[in-house]
C-alpha cells in the first residue's frame, strides 16, 4: 500500500514537471516590467565629475526695469554654491549608475564589477569627505558658505566671505591636509559677500 502511495506521488510531481515545462516552452515571450535593463556600453576610464566643473560657472540673472523703463539684470550670487553642489550631484549620480550598470551586468567580468565597485566606494568617500570638509571650514572660519571640490590628487575650496587674508587661506589649507592626507595641491579661492 505505501509502494503505490509513493508510485502516484512521483508521477503526479513528474507530470507536474512536464506541464510546466510545456508551458514555459509555448508561452509568448513577452517584456516583463519587473526586469532590471542594463546599458551595455563599456565605461573605461571613469573620470572624477568634479574635474570637469573647476571651470564651469553657473549664473542666475535677475532683470529689474528701472524708474527710466531701462532693463537692468545682475547675477544672484547666494545660488552659485547650490548651483555648483547640484551639478556635481547630478554628474556623480550619473556615473555612479554607469558603475551600478556594470556590476549588475551579466556580460561584465568579476574584475570589471570588482573595479566598478571599487570606483563607486571612493565617489562616496570623496562626496563624505567633501561635505565634512565645507561643513567644519564654514564652523572653524566663520565663512557664509565653502564649498570643495576633490579630485584624485588636487583640491579646489571655493570660501565666500567678506575678506579673505593670506593666514585663513593657509588654515583652510591646513584643514584639508589633515582630513585628506593624500592630497598634493590644495587651492582656496576668495568669493567676496556682496
Amino acid at each position: 500500500m505505501m509502494l503505490k502511495k509513493q508510485t502516484v506521488w512521483l508521477l503526479t510531481m513528474l507530470s507536474l514537471v512536464v506541464v510546466l515545462s510545456v508551458y514555459y516552452v509555448t508561452a509568448p515571450k513577452e517584456m516583463n516590467d519587473n526586469v532590471a535593463f542594463t546599458n551595455n556600453e563599456k565605461v573605461s576610464d571613469v573620470k572624477d565629475p568634479t574635474a570637469e566643473k573647476e571651470g564651469a560657472e553657473v549664473a542666475v540673472e535677475e532683470t529689474t526695469e528701472a524708474k527710466d523703463g531701462k532693463v537692468t539684470s545682475s547675477v544672484a550670487d547666494d545660488d552659485v554654491f547650490t548651483a555648483l553642489r547640484m551639478q556635481i550631484e547630478d554628474e556623480r549620480s550619473r556615473v555612479r549608475e554607469q558603475l551600478n550598470d556594470i556590476v549588475a551586468s551579466a556580460n561584465a567580468t568579476p574584475q570589471q564589477k570588482s573595479e566598478a565597485m571599487d570606483k563607486i566606494q571612493q565617489l562616496e568617500t570623496i562626496a563624505e569627505k567633501e561635505a565634512t570638509l565645507e561643513t567644519l571650514i564654514k564652523s572653524k572660519g566663520g565663512y557664509e558658505d565653502v564649498l570643495v571640490r576633490a579630485d584624485s590628487d588636487q583640491v579646489k575650496v571655493t570660501v565666500k566671505a567678506k575678506k579673505l587674508s593670506a593666514k585663513e587661506a593657509n588654515e583652510v589649507i591646513q584643514l584639508v591636509k589633515s582630513e585628506m592626507k593624500d592630497v598634493d595641491d590644495v587651492t582656496v579661492e576668495f568669493q567676496p559677500v556682496k
